[in-house]
């Protein structure tokens, strides 16, 4: 998953979280709220009423009786004042209930005690807990909505955000590292941000990348000369073993020993002209001017090699649905690259086995399959076939030496995916992968 998809994730389900927090607390607290200011109107109101008191002198409220009751025509809200004992003391707020006119009405009551002209009376101020309710669901809407709108806001600004601070990461990944091929450009472009790590990042791999360049010259260099400065030696030797053979002096003993070392000449000249050929085809010395049906190709591979398919008693089947071009392409390499792989078919198969060639399209991708039933690779090996620079238990015993590799420098040469699948003593499928762009038609 990209960073900015999981940072993107994470700054919506944060925010998500956040509103269903408050969603599940914010009748909790709308209700503490309403309380709380229920409380300060009462607590306002008893003041007011100890004021009057003060001023006027209780009789103001008692006018000759000995209690004071009045409440308000809906009874939403009711006083009352009536004498104690001077031991009662009392000054708390709380919910209760009270009977008004046959009604029992919960109300938040303020009680408080005071003392006027020398008597001890209770102040009691209600309002009906209903009247504190009804606003609690508008209030609990407002809170919402503006909790949404400011959470949507937010979300945006982040990200927009998100995908700002990230954009050169984006950016480094598209320049340094996808579709990348190998080697890579020189003068790699810095990317432009004021981001210490993204700085870092780009120019360490800019780094690496000429690292490697250098690197793969220097090898190829070393590959090129090395096999163009064997050659020379190769051929004297083989022309001096060949002189011996001939003359009339030469025991059959020497004779024999002068075969082998001839074919093990021979064995290192092919060595050497499959180094020679990497060497070529990294250094881009073929030329792409070709359009090849593979079809036909394959046939031409298949006539070519069909004596080692006699002598290995193995029946070969193609199965193909369509007659595809490829364009852009070197007749010659594609034809070394599907006779090395065939080759291989052969040459790790099992005696009297089989071998199936098929095409399929996939996703508008050409791909050619290669099965054989022959002794099947380890999956640890799968990952090494085609590295000319990993030993593997098959090229330890006389394995895939440097067919492979030339395989794999074709490929890339041609922007052609390859794949590997195999189980041992059932044997293998290699599948050879022709992108969209070079197909024709």
């Amino acid at each position: 998953m990209k960073l900015s998809t999981k940072l993107t994730l994470f700054v919506t389900l944060s925010k998500l979280a956040i509103v269903l927090f408050f969603v599940l607390t914010l009748p909790y607290i709308v209700d503490r709220i309403a309380f709380k200011y229920t409380n300060d109107v009462l607590k306002l109101q008893k003041v007011k009423v100890l004021d009057v008191i003060a001023r006027d002198g209780v009789d103001s409220y008692l006018e000759g009786q000995d209690s004071y009751g009045s409440y308000t025509l809906l009874k939403e809200e009711f006083i009352a004042l009536l004498p104690v004992e001077d031991s009662f003391d009392l000054d708390t707020i709380e919910t209760a209930e009270r009977i008004i006119e046959q009604d029992t009405l919960s109300y938040r009551i303020l009680s408080h005690t005071f003392k006027a002209s020398g008597q001890s009376y209770l102040l009691e101020i209600g309002k009906t807990t209903s009247t504190i309710n009804q606003y609690s669901r508008p209030l609990q809407r407002i809170a919402l909505y503006v909790l949404l709108s400011l959470i949507i806001i937010t979300l945006i600004i982040d990200l927009f955000f998100t995908h700002y601070l990230i954009k050169p990461l984006s950016a480094i990944i598209k320049s340094k590292l996808v579709n990348q091929k190998f080697p890579f450009a020189n003068h790699q472009q810095a990317i432009k941000t004021s981001t210490s790590d993204f700085q870092y990042l780009d120019s360490s791999l800019v780094l690496l990348m000429d690292q490697i360049n250098e690197a793969f010259e220097k090898e190829r260099e070393f590959t090129a000369n090395a096999s163009h400065e064997l050659m020379t030696p190769i051929g004297i030797l083989q022309n001096k073993i060949e002189n011996l053979m001939e003359h009339e002096e030469t025991s059959d003993l020497i004779q024999q020993r002068l075969s082998e070392m001839l074919r093990t000449l021979s064995r290192l000249k092919k060595i050497v002209n499959s180094l020679l050929l990497i060497s070529r085809i990294e250094n881009e010395q073929f030329a792409k001017s070709d359009s090849v049906n593979i079809r036909q190709l394959i046939e031409e591979v298949m006539n070519e090699i069909s004596h080692r398919l006699e002598e290995h008693e193995i029946s070969f089947e193609m199965k193909f649905s369509s007659s595809i071009s490829i364009k852009n392409a070197s007749h010659d390499l594609l034809f070394q690259l599907f006779y090395n792989l065939v080759n291989n078919a052969i040459r790790y198969n099992k005696p009297k086995g089989s071998i199936l060639i098929k095409d399929e399209l996939q996703y508008g991708k050409y791909v050619i399959l290669i099965k054989d039933s022959g002794i099947g690779i380890p999956q640890e090996e799968l990952p090494l076939v085609f590295n000319r620079f990993k030993k593997t238990n098959l090229t330890q015993t006389g394995g895939y030496g440097l067919g492979l590799s030339i395989v794999k420098s074709i490929a890339v040469y041609h922007n052609i995916k390859l794949g590997v699948d195999s189980k041992v003593d059932e044997g293998s499928t290699f599948s050879v992968i022709f992108p969209k762009e070079n197909i024709l038609g």
